[in-house]
């Protein structure tokens, strides 16, 4: 018998709409998918147990289920059983990202407890592998539609009982969270132009910004939903399976020409690395994080865990 633990988070919960339940709309309808993948999951012969979260805590506490046995060393180490499976149904990637987030606050072991089995390019263990249960089947842009991955709840269903397990690699940050797919740092205008800011950017030790001129925008992928900004291709081909992350940034550089005065291009320069990190020179810097709005003043950085979390897929 195969147990599935279905979970649907509450609009506002986690990281799903950044404040209340702006721009997620379809958090706010009935998730008539989540009782058809409910339906399709015991018609497989699998035992259901469906989970409403609404805060960190309810998120842990189903989570719970696929903690492995005590451990000497009293660390909690997820299960390597496969008869407990996971399915989070997803409004917005930022959703999907505040259930990774809990995964990983749950099973990251403090450096002073560093296991010896835990490998030595990784932080985390292998995480329990999840499906990813779309709630708007027809969105083309989210990190589901990105990976290929089934969107209806028959097909992810059927993923969850028979398909194969694909493993990702995981951004964590210094910030205590985690990118899925990719952050836009850079603000916007009420026009929507992009606001320009200076900062210094370093991908392991390649240096894409000293920090002296302005940038449009910067993209850290580590998928492909960040790979163009305002019609301007960025991201040259981004690879969750690579254990690098990719980073781009966008300089306006100023052109003499001869006879017709100066003009302005745009100037993009890319780097793939296992780190990247970015440090605001002025005021606050805006990102988006898998859609999750954002802030910062200070440093900021990324690094890669190759294969950290797993889909099933079809």
């Amino acid at each position: 018998m195969v147990d599935v633990v279905l979970l649907s988070l509450a609009e506002g919960s986690g990281d799903s709409c950044g404040s209340g339940c702006g721009g997620c709309n379809t958090a706010c309808t009935p998730r008539t998918p989540v009782l058809a993948c409910a339906d399709a999951l015991r018609a497989a012969g699998a035992q259901v147990e469906t989970v409403m979260a609404a805060s960190d805590q309810e998120i842990d506490a189903a989570l719970a289920r696929f903690d492995g046995p005590p451990r000497p060393d009293g660390l909690t180490w997820p299960s390597l059983r496969e008869d407990t499976r996971l399915v989070v149904a997803t409004a917005t990637d930022g959703q999907l990202r505040a259930v990774v987030r809990r995964l990983v606050r749950r099973y990251a072991p403090p450096p002073s407890k560093r296991p010896a089995d835990l490998a030595a390019s990784r932080t985390v263990p292998d995480l329990p592998p999840l499906a990813i249960l779309p709630l708007d089947p027809g969105n083309t842009a989210d990190l589901a539609a990105q990976l290929g991955l089934p969107r209806t709840p028959a097909d992810v269903a059927a993923a969850v009982m028979n398909g194969t397990v694909r493993r990702l690699d995981l951004l964590r940050n210094d910030g205590g969270s985690v990118t899925l797919d990719g952050a836009l740092l850079g603000g916007a205008n009420d026009e929507g132009q992009a606001v320009p800011w200076r900062g210094r950017v370093e991908v392991d030790n390649a240096l894409l910004s000293d920090g002296e001129e302005p940038i449009l925008a910067c993209v850290v992928g580590n998928a492909a939903g960040y790979a163009e900004f305002d019609g301007l291709r960025l991201l040259a081909d981004g690879d969750p399976t690579d254990g690098r992350v990719e980073v781009a940034v966008a300089v306006p550089v100023v052109v003499k020409q001869r006879f017709k005065g100066t003009r302005v291009r745009v100037e993009v320069r890319r780097a793939r690395g296992r780190a990247v990190s970015v440090l605001p020179r002025e005021a606050e810097l805006q990102f988006l994080d898998d859609g999750v709005a954002g802030s910062t003043s200070r440093k900021r950085s990324w690094w890669t865990e190759q294969g950290a979390w797993a889909v099933y897929a079809g």
